[in-house]
């Protein structure tokens, strides 16, 4: 049985803020050596050269060196997963998980939250968008299931992952080495790379069998209903952290998840608060949550047919502002109003991750 979990989110107040952590462990609330892993967004825009990841990366993880008794290359081994890009209201935070001594937990027979994190074989430049990759990630998901001490797919609520996306040096490589790559544009890549990882973790839970080339990126019937997968240039692997529930672990929290049908979808936002335990009226406020959820993760994507219900609109013709930060925009504002907090989890290129137009969303609640 794994231990029990803690997670808390705290907010980042500038670029380089990593103090929300270092008041937890100061507190006694966590341990560093017992963080297991870190979702959080960062204010960059969000694209291959959003630095903002990087500085976020490197200030968590000198918290967790500096109060800690990890080496800095332990603390590197970390997850540390970071989606850049808070557009309109969304608001830069960290999500952090971590063990805590079974004693202290509370007791519980009910589902409670388990978290489990591994890394993936490197992942070529080659591999992205390809067969080779979807079955890299997939082993890691079963990897990641078993330390979190989930046998059935269906108590998996959250599959968080980074991997790698494509960059001309990384494309130069593979020419170097006579091998092709599936894109030469790095900002396609960071979606295609993101595509390739949900089917993994959907055939790893069995969701879909194991797609063809022709497939990947394409067939969007195709889609995890729990994937959040994000990608960026500071690692050469995929970085996986399963969320889900186990009985008999005890603790406070619990994880559940649904999906948006569209952009504007709430009723996909509020069932998946219900579903971590949370109870609700037939017709929810963000008053009646009371401060039990933890934070909510989303993906998005805007709608192929340029249409939500039936309206048109210009996301994916618009020149000027890429529908990246304008999707990301929207659905954070829909989210904000559900929960009344813009500090909500929601990163872009959802392909293959919930519903074509739509996307998983994932609740962690509190249950004290």
């Amino acid at each position: 049985m794994p231990d029990p979990i803690e997670v808390r989110k705290v907010a980042i107040e500038s670029v380089t803020d990593a103090s929300g952590l270092a008041r937890l462990i100061d507190d006694g609330v966590i341990e560093a050596d017992r963080v297991l892993a870190v979702i959080g967004k960062t204010e960059g825009n969000g694209g291959v050269n959003d630095y903002t990841r990087i500085l976020a990366d490197r200030a968590f993880r000198e918290v967790l060196v500096a109060k800690g008794t990890r080496t800095p290359e332990e603390a590197a081994q970390v997850p540390l997963v970071w989606s850049g890009g808070t557009d309109g209201v969304l608001s830069p935070h960290a999500t952090i998980f971590a063990t805590i001594d079974p004693a202290q937990a509370v007791q519980s027979d009910e589902p409670r939250l388990s978290v489990g994190v591994a890394m993936s074989e490197v992942i070529l430049p080659e591999d992205i968008g390809r067969p080779a990759m979807v079955e890299k990630v997939a082993a890691g998901v079963r990897e990641a299931m078993k330390i979190a001490g989930i046998d059935d797919p269906a108590d998996v609520h959250y599959v968080q992952t980074k991997t790698p996306l494509l960059t001309l040096a990384t494309i130069t490589d593979a020419k170097e080495r006579g091998q092709t790559v599936v894109t030469e544009d790095t900002l396609k890549s960071m979606d295609i790379s993101n595509s390739t990882t949900a089917l993994g973790i959907a055939v790893a839970l069995g969701e879909i069998e194991m797609p063809t080339a022709e497939q990947i990126h394409k067939d969007l019937s195709l889609f995890s209903s729990v994937a959040s997968c994000s990608s960026g240039v500071e690692l050469d692997r995929a970085q996986i952290v399963v969320v889900g529930n186990v009985r008999g672990i005890g603790g406070r929290y619990r994880a559940g998840h649904s999906v948006m049908k569209d952009a504007l979808d709430t009723d996909g936002v509020w069932a998946a608060i219900r579903d971590a335990g949370i109870e609700l009226p037939e017709r929810p406020h963000p008053s009646d949550l009371g401060g039990r959820l933890v934070n909510l993760f989303l993906k998005c994507e805007a709608d192929p047919s340029g249409r939500v219900r039936g309206r048109r609109n210009i996301m994916l013709d618009d020149s000027d502002v890429h529908w990246h930060r304008q999707i990301k925009a929207t659905v954070g504002g829909v989210v904000a109003s559900v929960t009344g907090d813009p500090a909500v989890f929601v990163s872009v290129a959802a392909v293959h991750q919930g519903p074509s137009g739509g996307g998983p969303v994932i609740a962690i609640a509190d249950l004290s």
